[in-house]
Parts: structure tokens; sequence; C-alpha cells
């Protein structure tokens, strides 16, 4: 398979497959949203668009990035998702780089959302619809994020072989600027951010879905799937 590392500005069109990836934090919170029960992910455009879609739709949940806002329910830590019940819920997400790079790639034939924590299953699903040529679009940092580079070659390098050690990997992830910039965060009690939320993020293969986004009339879904090879 034929990788290609870009990040958001680099973008000129659509890829035919793309994989977005955002370790910290959007697509673990979003697999994290999913395995608590979550049926749909909406990824909307701007914090505005959000509220609007959640007032319009009695019982969905927006989630932000960033310091509390009014009318959003949730902030975008893997560990504070924990304290909702979402079975059978329909998240609106708008964050700064994650969302961002999948609606900047949403009309790629196949357009999956990774982080570390559904790398596996991510591989799987390339392998299954047959990929030949992935345009990873790393999000953080404007395509430098060390995290997300590393999550995008470890999800490379298990298309080709399911035995890929995961560690190199993560400590990469682990050194990041990022990762230390989050950590801090919580050190100093910054709203938004939990102690636990690098840790969730730099789990390899927790779940076993990938998360396929898709058009679905006006809207942007994302939701997961679970690959069979």
């Amino acid at each position: 398979m034929r990788s290609h590392l870009l990040g958001i500005p680099e973008l000129t069109r659509a890829p035919a497959v793309a994989v977005v990836v955002d370790v910290l934090r959007a697509f673990t919170v979003a697999a994290h949203a999913f395995a608590g029960g979550a049926e749909k992910i909406v990824l909307a455009p701007s914090e505005d668009e959000t509220l609007e879609l959640k007032a319009a739709r009695p019982g969905w949940l927006a989630l932000k990035d960033g310091a509390p806002a009014p009318g959003f329910d949730a902030f975008n830590s893997p560990a504070m998702l924990a304290d909702h019940d979402l079975a059978g819920r329909t998240i609106v997400q708008k964050t700064t780089a994650g969302t961002v790079g999948a609606l900047a790639v949403a009309d790629a034939r196949l357009l999956l959302c990774a982080s570390f924590v559904v790398a596996g299953a991510t591989a799987r699903l390339l392998r299954e619809r047959g990929a030949e040529e992935v345009t990873f679009v790393v999000t953080g940092e404007e395509g430098r994020a060390e995290e997300d580079r590393a999550c995008a070659e470890y999800i490379g390098r298990r298309v080709e072989s399911a035995e890929e050690d995961a560690e190199p990997y993560l400590g990469r992830a682990r050194d990041s600027r990022w990762a230390a910039a989050l950590e801090q965060g919580a050190r100093q009690g910054l709203p938004g951010i939990h102690p636990d939320d690098v840790r969730l993020c730099l789990e390899a293969d927790r779940f076993p879905f990938a998360m396929v986004a898709g058009r679905e009339g006006p809207l942007m879904v994302l939701r997961p799937v679970h690959p069979q090879a």
C-alpha cells in the first residue's frame, strides 16, 4: 500500500481513500463515544452550526474542544466523556483540527477517522477494502504533529503486517509537544482537560471497530464499522 502523509493546508483535492488522524484528542473521543453506545457523530464545520443542529434535534449532544461555552454538553476529553449516558445518542462534534480535516476530504470515496485506539481495526478495514493508495491527513500542527504522524505510520505498517509493534509509535506520541501541553494543562486544572486524557489517547488497538465518515443528506456523519478481516 502506498501512503502519503499530508497536513490540512497541503490538501488540494479529496483523495480516493483518506484516513484523517487526530490522536489528541478528537478521534480518540469519537471512539470512546461509540464504545459508550453513541449511535453516530455528526462532524460540524462551526460552533454555531453545532448548536443549531442540537437545537433542531432534541436529544442530540453538542461537543467542542477548548473552554466551556453555553449550549455545549461535553468536552473533547475521552476521560470526561465517561460522565455522559451516550447509549443511542447522536453527538455533534466540532474541534479545531480533527473535524476540520475530515470535512476537508469529505468527497473521498472512502473516508476513515482514526487514532491509536482504533488503529488496528482501521488497518484491517483498509486491507478489507483493497486500498492500494491512502492519504493520511495529519491534522495537528499543520501536518507536523508527531503523535498524528506516528499513528498514521503505525496504521500503514499494520496494513502490511498485523504483528507490527505499537510501542515505538506510542513512544513518539508520548514525547510529542501536544502530549506535554495537555499534561501540563491537566496539572494546572484547565477546563476540558482530564489527567487521564493522554493515557487514554495512547492505548493502541483498544476498540475493534474503525470509524467511517460519509454524507447523509446535508450532514457529514461518522459511524463505527467492524471489519471482517
